[in-house]
């Protein structure tokens, strides 16, 4: 007789028992139906997304197109607006400039130290960065600060020695190049004496504002401290001339020079000029507070390009450049104020040395080179190249 019995097996992989049942019973055939429905319906669970299988399921095509479709909805993101090259290289210096002015003394010292162009038993130069002070008497890190610390690394850290290093001719906060050192106090009058005697020679180079004319001569007008009214009070340094125009017009009268004026004198020569500027070299013959600075600016219509101090007299603002500059530095005028002094100590010359003659010639800085390009000035070493 024909019989159906319930078989339960246990699956030794998964854990799970099956119950089926084995039928040669012909007057059952709902229950083989039944069955092999529940079969196909757990082959369907074992396969669908999300089951509990452990298995990874499977991507379907019209799951891919969706999540395409999701990622071409989303909104692209917000992109920063591009900057110049111009203005990434002055962001660039100004933060150069602070982190040199607020590392450890040690680091500063490093750095002059990779600087040094020349050095013997009286002098050494190096090469000064940009923004960082000579003196500072406020506490900042300036490079008299640190110089203890360069003496022994020019003469070896294990090395004892009481060498000292002293600044014999300093340069301003925001000029760079060339930096005179003395090894001793009596190296510094020697050096001093020496300067006074014109054999000290330095050149500074300067992109101004403008082309000077004629193109080279000798500006020869005192400058005097004057304080500046107004909603901002300050000082500057003003020209104190010896000759006025007389009242026809006709000639130039000498004035009474003022005492607290001081002597200042200037040669200046251009080397180049292109887009409504210049590449100039200055060789100071006084040592005037700013006078090379105030000569171009308000002797010669010239300002330094850079100089936001002296490129207004009544006010402090930031330089006004003409629209045809700001299109070559690739600047607007509102980002102008980060502009750096574009003013370097190119040349180094002194004569009666122990050493004999001494003639050192300063690399331009990476941001001044870079404005020379903008603007299409060459400077005479790079027109020999041609």
């Amino acid at each position: 007789m024909n019989s159906c019995r319930r078989i339960t097996c246990s699956d030794w992989r998964s854990g799970l028992s099956v119950v089926f049942f084995r039928t040669n019973c012909r007057r059952c055939p709902e229950v083989a139906a039944s069955f092999s429905r529940s079969q196909t319906t757990a082959a369907a669970a074992e396969h669908a997304p999300g089951s509990d299988t452990g298995e990874k399921p499977r991507l379907r095509a019209i799951d891919l197109a969706r999540k395409v479709q999701q990622e071409k909805a989303k909104p692209p993101p917000a992109t920063e607006p591009p900057v110049s090259g111009q203005q990434k290289r002055v962001t660039e210096l100004k933060r150069y400039s602070l982190q040199l002015q607020n590392v450890h003394p040690n680091v500063l010292a490093k750095h002059l130290h990779r600087s040094v162009l020349y050095q013997d038993k009286d002098v050494v130069i190096t090469n000064k960065p940009y923004g960082v002070p000579v003196r500072d008497d406020s506490g900042a890190t300036c490079i008299a600060s640190v110089l203890p610390v360069l003496s022994k690394m020019l003469d070896g850290m294990k090395i004892k020695s009481d060498t000292r290093l002293f600044p014999s001719l300093g340069l301003e906060k925001e000029t760079t190049g060339a930096l005179l050192l003395a090894r001793g106090e009596e190296v510094v009058e020697h050096i001093l004496n020496l300067n006074r005697n014109n054999q000290v020679e330095r050149k500074y180079w300067v992109i101004t504002v403008g082309v000077p004319v004629p193109s080279e001569g000798v500006i020869d007008i005192p400058i005097i401290e004057r304080v500046v009214t107004g909603t901002q009070p300050h000082f500057k340094m003003a020209l104190s001339p010896l000759f006025r125009m007389n009242d026809a017009g006709t000639g130039v009268t000498k004035v009474r020079a003022h005492r607290q004026a001081h002597q200042a004198v200037t040669k200046y020569r251009v080397l180049d000029s292109s887009s409504g500027c210049s590449l100039v070299e200055l060789q100071p013959f006084t040592g005037a507070k700013h006078q090379m600075r105030v000569h171009m600016a308000f002797a010669l219509s010239c300002s330094i390009l850079g100089d936001h101090k002296y490129s207004h007299w009544s006010k402090l603002a930031p330089q006004q450049l003409p629209e045809r500059v700001l299109g070559k530095l690739g600047l607007e005028q509102s980002k102008i104020r980060h502009l750096p002094l574009h003013m370097h100590a190119r040349q180094l010359t002194l004569s009666g040395t122990r050493a004999g003659d001494i003639n050192v010639s300063c690399p331009l800085p990476k941001f001044f080179t870079q404005t020379l390009k903008r603007l299409q000035l060459t400077p005479p070493d790079k027109k020999d190249d041609k």
